[in-house]
């Protein structure tokens, strides 16, 4: 089972030898490593070619101009060759069991179509700070599922077959374009949890959930909602009506405050503890 690690870069050349180093220290050996980059204006394009000179796991490509990382992070999946995909931006880093530990996830349960566990929040020289203590298994086949509260974070891993028949990742998503794909992954099959932290996430002045995007960032996560309630035809969640249209973020973050009210909480864990006895 091969596994494609897709690495959406953007003026990043940076940081990216500690992605490099992570990259090479899997468990793991049977990737690839598939690079895009979104027209980089520093000299992420020299570095990068630098450092993974003479490697050929490691496949290189270059946006003819500058699309954004929605367009960006589709067109990896198109590009990769594997059977399982994972993404790993250039500015952090992946623990050595991460890969391996997701394909043998993916092995032992041919209904599993992603797998996700843990990230931990570092500085930015890479040292850890925090753990998501969020991340956990959520119940599966729930049409109200929408990873709100998030809890479906990094490190991910996706059988790529399957999500080339779903709908494919929307391009015009920023940011919250990873909550788009595990919607769609979501509905095509089970997900999985591994109780484990995999993922190194890098918190620096540059990175896109610091920049101005992240003013934008609760617009698309609504969006995605949005889109995946009109896939999954919902009318009506909680005795409130599903909108025709798409209009205003708060108005879908409304509809799904109930999930962070206790008796909502409790009752996931009721069907997560069933789902692990009956399967």
């Amino acid at each position: 089972m091969k596994f494609s690690i897709l690495i959406a870069n953007f003026n990043n050349g940076k940081f990216f030898r500690d992605c490099y180093d992570s990259v090479i220290a899997q468990e793991y050996q049977d990737w690839e490593a598939v690079i895009v980059d979104d027209r980089s204006t520093d000299d992420s394009v020299k570095i990068i070619k630098e450092i993974i000179e003479n490697d050929s796991r490691f496949k290189f490509f270059e946006n003819d101009e500058n699309y954004g990382v929605g367009v960006t992070k589709s067109k990896l999946i198109e590009l990769a060759s594997g059977d399982v995909c994972g993404y790993v931006d250039p500015d952090d880093a992946i623990r050595p069991a991460a890969l391996k530990s997701a394909v043998e996830a993916l092995k032992k349960n041919a209904n599993v179509v992603l797998t996700y566990s843990r990230l931990a929040k570092c500085d930015e020289s890479l040292n850890v700070l925090s753990e998501f203590k969020s991340a956990m298994q959520v119940p599966n086949g729930r049409k109200t599922f929408f990873n709100f509260p998030i809890q479906i974070a990094p490190f991910v891993s996706f059988r790529r077959d399957i999500y080339l028949k779903t709908d494919r990742m929307n391009p015009e998503l920023k940011i919250a374009e990873d909550q788009d794909l595990y919607y769609k992954m979501y509905e095509a099959g089970k997900v999985k949890f591994i109780n484990q932290t995999d993922y190194l996430y890098r918190a620096h002045a540059g990175g896109i959930s610091q920049n101005e995007n992240k003013k934008k960032s609760y617009e698309y996560y609504a969006r995605a909602i949005w889109e995946a309630m009109q896939r999954r035809g919902i009318k009506e969640i909680n005795g409130k009506n599903v909108p025709e249209s798409y209009t205003a973020t708060q108005e879908i973050f409304d509809l799904l405050e109930y999930q962070n009210k206790i008796p909502y909480r409790l009752k996931k864990k009721i069907l997560i503890f069933l789902e692990k006895i009956f399967g």
